[in-house]
């Protein structure tokens, strides 16, 4: 009875009965198959853009290595053929060539190793129809170190980079980057803003309108005497209707800070306005002949003042 062989590794199976006195030779050379299949690393120089990786039978063959690494300069992307096509093969793949290695075993699925990169990859050996596949393509794992350094982000929160165009100096802005230019701003340019946590991008134009709306506080118009306590870091235009008779308002600092203002506009021509300040407050003062008054926080104590004349 003949030997016959593995269906993918090529080891010899002595028949019954075969090879009496030099069995050990086949057996030896058996051996010699499996520790190159088990763990044997192969040195493969390419020159060209076209490579048969092959696994005879009965033979120390290059193909029936377990690690491949590859070197040389093939001159343009390489494919890598292993053959037989109906032997399964798993292989380590090292690609230090300077170019693309397309593996490949029959008209199925191929696999393609970037120069500098290591997969691991396995043929099915299916025939014509054979294909190749990168086990590396979808790991599970636990846990992931790069450069000994543990990835502690979850993959939810690594997917929210997933379609992010940003560049690095970009990203290094957002990180509080210190290099500040002058690049003038028009009211078309975007400006980020938190909106309630969610990060948007709104116009330079919004943002002047909202602070042109909310620079200076307009309330109702006083028609009596009274006290006026700004309760915002915000200056105030306040009308004083004195239609209805004499209105003395007397200014209070409040909330403003130091520099925010309070106008006083007195809108009717009949009767007067009287403006009664903080102690120490310095300025002109036309009593109860002012029809409009500017008054400026000084200090945060006391107003820098002005009054004057409409009527």
């Amino acid at each position: 009875m003949a030997s016959t062989y593995t269906a993918n590794s090529g080891i010899e199976k002595i028949g019954a009965g075969e090879q009496a006195g030099t069995w050990g030779n086949t057996t030896n050379n058996n051996l010699d198959i499996l520790d190159r299949a088990i763990s044997g690393v192969a040195a493969i120089t390419l020159s060209s853009t076209s490579k048969t990786l092959t696994t005879s039978d009965g033979t120390l063959s290059e193909g029936g290595h377990k690690v491949l690494v590859f070197s040389g300069s093939p001159g343009g992307t390489c494919t890598v053929t292993i053959s037989p096509n109906d032997q399964d093969k798993f292989y380590v793949v090292q690609n230090g060539t300077n170019q693309t290695l397309t593996f490949t075993q029959g008209s199925g699925a191929n696999v393609s190793v970037v120069a500098g990169s290591k997969k691991l990859i396995f043929a099915d050996g299916a025939g014509s129809g054979a294909a190749v596949t990168d086990v590396t393509d979808a790991l599970d794992m636990a846990s992931l170190r790069i450069g000994g350094t543990a990835v502690t982000s979850t993959a939810a929160e690594l997917n929210i980079l997933d379609g992010v165009t940003s560049t690095a100096t970009e990203l290094n802005l957002m990180d509080g980057g210190s290099s500040i230019g002058t690049t003038a701003v028009a009211a078309g340019d975007g400006i980020v803003t938190n909106d309630g946590g969610t990060m948007r991008q709104t116009t330079a134009a919004t943002f002047s309108t909202y602070f042109n709306a909310n620079l200076v506080s307009v309330p109702s118009a006083i028609t009596s005497t009274s006290t006026l306590t700004p309760s915002a870091a915000q200056s105030i235009y306040q009308k004083v209707d004195t239609s209805g008779g004499n209105v003395t308002v007397t200014l209070a600092i409040g909330s403003l800070a130091v520099g925010q203002y309070i106008i006083l506009d007195k809108t009717s021509s009949s009767n007067t306005m009287t403006v009664a300040y903080p102690s120490n407050s310095q300025g002109v003062s036309l009593g109860n002949s002012a029809s409009f008054a500017i008054a400026i926080n000084q200090n945060g104590t006391i107003f820098t003042f002005i009054e004057s004349i409409k009527y």
